[in-house]
């Protein structure tokens, strides 16, 4: 067992970010299909693990900054959101949840059905629905546990788990393929004619920016006071009625922060700052995320359940192709909204930015996407999934079991 520490941990996730950057610009197949580079690194480090697993090596990373990266990622997310650019997609937005709140009644749906048929307990059905792929991780282990507790599923939490890490995979893989379809039928606009442009937000995350290091300390203390008021306002909500995720908080406090300090002309926010960090964190995270996975937990999954989350995933890219895009629009946004939506349908959120990066890095810019993806997948999508997972579950079907 090899046991690398906390720097040992950071030095390997940025070894993993070259490599995975690497990959992309020499392996004609990612390029051509988008990959995210975190993905490509940190799955190829992930499966070298597993091939050392059976020669009784194993490697433990030590994980405590994932979470932070994460806060973090979210933090700048919320201090990216101005209530201006928010009221003017305010349509696409809610056109946007009711997508997605369709696609999680489609996942459990699907998922009670294809256990059914399988012969498998329905409520493995409802696990490998939205409450792993849409929910990830977090609400997995969460109701795995209810699962098991009411409802006497046995194994649950492992179940949950590999789900979730079998959906954080493919989010990762079938984004860019999709969006690459999609974008054949529509005009993208060229990335040349758009090379001037100071990147925004988190479109371009390769493109320089000029920042200076003061200014570095302001957009850090936003950052900061964004992870400890989020923090405090997650254990103030924790077993109310209101209770949210922590990065959920984390990102409510930094939408107060910007756009507060804006509107009492204390404080503008510097977005090209923002998004550097908000890009290193996000990086960082995913690769950590990505070559920490336990790939030997899917490599045990019983071959019923492995061709439910395969049927799941199909679902998943024939739902962005047929219904995500053309309900968006049909055009060049709809096709990145459409990569987001395959990151955080299987996956998570910050795996659908990475997926939309890798479709902007290349084809050229979309605001629209950046601007409603992260709203909705960080924010919304958690509050809606908990609704449609209860209403299921209401269901006289379980109400029997």
């Amino acid at each position: 067992m090899l046991e690398l520490d906390f720097y040992g941990t950071l030095v390997a996730a940025s070894l993993v970010l070259l490599l995975g950057r690497r990959l992309v610009a020499r392996v004609g197949f990612l390029r051509a299909y988008n990959i995210p580079e975190p993905v490509a690194g940190g799955l190829l480090v992930a499966l070298a693990l597993l091939a050392l697993r059976g020669f009784d090596l194993q490697v433990q990373f030590d994980t405590s900054l994932q979470t932070p990266l994460m806060l973090a990622f979210f933090a700048t997310i919320g201090l990216s959101a101005d209530f201006t650019s928010l009221k003017q997609g305010g349509r696409i937005v809610a056109l946007f949840l009711l997508v997605v709140t369709g696609l999680l009644l489609v996942q459990n749906a699907m998922g009670i059905g294809l256990a059914t048929a399988l012969g498998l307990d329905p409520l493995m059905g409802l696990l490998a629905g939205s409450i792993t792929l849409a929910g990830g991780h977090g609400t997995g282990a969460a109701w795995s546990a209810t699962f098991s507790e009411k409802f006497g599923l046995a194994s649950a939490s492992e179940l949950a788990m590999a789900s979730a890490t079998f959906g954080l995979v493919l989010g990762g893989l079938i984004g860019g393929p999709v969006a690459r379809l999609l974008i054949k039928r529509v005009n993208a606009p060229i990335t040349e004619q758009t090379a001037q442009r100071l990147p925004k937000g988190f479109e371009q995350p390769n493109e320089e920016r000029l920042i200076t290091s003061f200014s570095l300390i302001e957009t850090l203390a936003l950052i900061a006071v964004s992870l400890l008021l989020g923090t405090l306002l997650n254990g103030m909500l924790k077993g109310t009625a209101f209770e949210l995720p922590t990065f959920v908080c984390v990102l409510f406090v930094g939408v107060l922060l910007r756009n507060g300090l804006s509107a009492f002309g204390v404080y503008h926010v510097f977005e090209r700052e923002v998004s550097v960090l908000g890009n290193v964190s996000l990086s960082l995270f995913l690769a950590i995320a990505l070559m920490s996975l336990k790939l030997w937990d899917l490599a045990a999954l019983a071959v019923p359940f492995f061709m439910l989350l395969a049927m799941q995933t199909l679902i998943m890219a024939l739902f962005a192709v047929f219904v995500t895009f053309r309900v968006m629009g049909r055009n060049y946004d709809a096709a990145v909204l459409a990569a987001g939506h395959c990151g955080f349908g299987l996956g998570a959120t910050p795996t659908a930015i990475a997926n939309m990066q890798a479709v902007t890095q290349r084809y050229g810019p979309s605001q629209i996407a950046f601007l409603v993806v992260p709203m909705v997948g960080a924010f919304f999508i958690d509050i809606v999934n908990a609704i449609v997972i209860k209403l299921y579950l209401a269901l006289p079907f379980f109400g029997a079991l």
